[in-house]
């Protein structure tokens, strides 16, 4: 429910502004709250030891700040 949740809040946030900063951050924080659901829960990384989920978190961390810098670079050059 919560990963449905939160896809719907993706679609509303799109919908109600047109600034792209703010909608890019809100997308890009609201897919790295889904992906790390999906880490714990679905990959079953919650019963992991911490330093896996710790190297698998920070990989999904730098995949969406990596996702965040193209977005914020691509907004500043056009």
């Amino acid at each position: 429910m919560v990963l449905i949740a939160l896809a719907l809040a993706t679609m509303a946030i799109v919908g109600v502004t047109s600034n792209a900063a703010l909608i890019d951050g809100a997308v890009l924080a609201i897919a790295a709250i889904k992906g790390r659901r999906i880490l714990l829960d679905y990959l079953g990384l919650r019963s992991a030891p911490a330093l896996w989920r710790g190297l698998v978190t920070a990989w999904l961390m730098l995949i969406m700040g990596l996702a965040w810098a193209v977005s914020t670079v691509s907004a500043l050059l056009s």
